[in-house]
């Protein structure tokens, strides 16, 4: 089947015979592995820390929601490489030298604390919106149940304002899928880094960005189609009519 595709896509003038070579194609599908590993851990981390930040902004103590809000109008305003860069390079460099060799981060374990938080920081913004959309009549009828403000947002605010908020969730985690490709900027070996590899050594630059081009397609479509489950799964029937 490989060799098929490789006739084919030479006749129509793409060159893919590195596809038959184990070497690069074993490169290419660790890097491939590697990327999925990256989104999962990122969409996990980013969720968390938008829960978070979302709840430090909503809970009416100002040393919580000042702080918050300091750093999510950072983190937005600034370019994640530029993020990357100084976590990896100042931060990183830091932490070694108070611990030496113990130090735990990886270069992937910066790329998934960066990602998470800057993608954290628009989910915090998304959640904020749909809490504050919470009605009011709703939160009443908790608070004649004794509910505390603690039980208020995590029992009742925040399940809904997931569901408000869960088109633009998903709009952040498309994003994200596709901000993994930062990674390569630091030499983790995802798929961007493997084909930066082959392509140093080939003549297959279009080759290449083709196929990057579709597997993140795929891996964006993917998230794309489970949001669109979940949105109908998690929908409140009679709402908003």
């Amino acid at each position: 089947m490989m060799a098929w595709f490789v006739h084919w896509a030479a006749g129509i003038g793409l060159n893919y015979s590195f596809l038959l070579d184990a070497y690069q194609r074993g490169t290419l599908v660790q890097g491939a592995l590697t990327t999925g590993l990256l989104c999962l851990f990122t969409l996990i981390g980013s969720l968390v820390a938008g829960i978070s930040l979302a709840a430090m902004l909503t809970s009416g103590n100002p040393w919580l929601a000042k702080p918050a809000r300091v750093f999510i109008e950072v983190t937005r305003n600034t370019p994640t490489l530029v993020q990357l860069y100084c976590a990896f390079l100042v931060l990183n460099m830091l932490l070694t030298q108070a611990v030496g060799a113990a130090n735990p981060l990886t270069p992937s374990a910066w790329v998934v604390i960066v990602i998470s938080l800057h993608k954290g920081a628009f989910h915090a913004e998304a959640l904020r919106a749909g809490i504050e959309a919470v009605p009011v009549v709703t939160l009443e009828a908790a608070s004649s149940l004794a509910f505390s403000r603690r039980q208020l947002l995590w029992n009742v605010q925040l399940p809904l304002a997931l569901r408000f908020a869960l088109p633009s969730l998903i709009n952040n985690l498309i994003d994200l899928v596709k901000m993994t490709a930062v990674a390569s900027a630091i030499a983790v070996g995802d798929i961007t880094y493997a084909a930066i590899m082959i392509w140093t050594q080939s003549d297959n630059v279009l080759e290449l960005m083709i196929l990057i081009l579709g597997f993140f397609g795929l891996l964006s479509f993917t998230v794309n189609c489970v949001g669109r489950l979940l949105e109908a799964r998690l929908r409140m029937p009679g709402y908003g009519h």
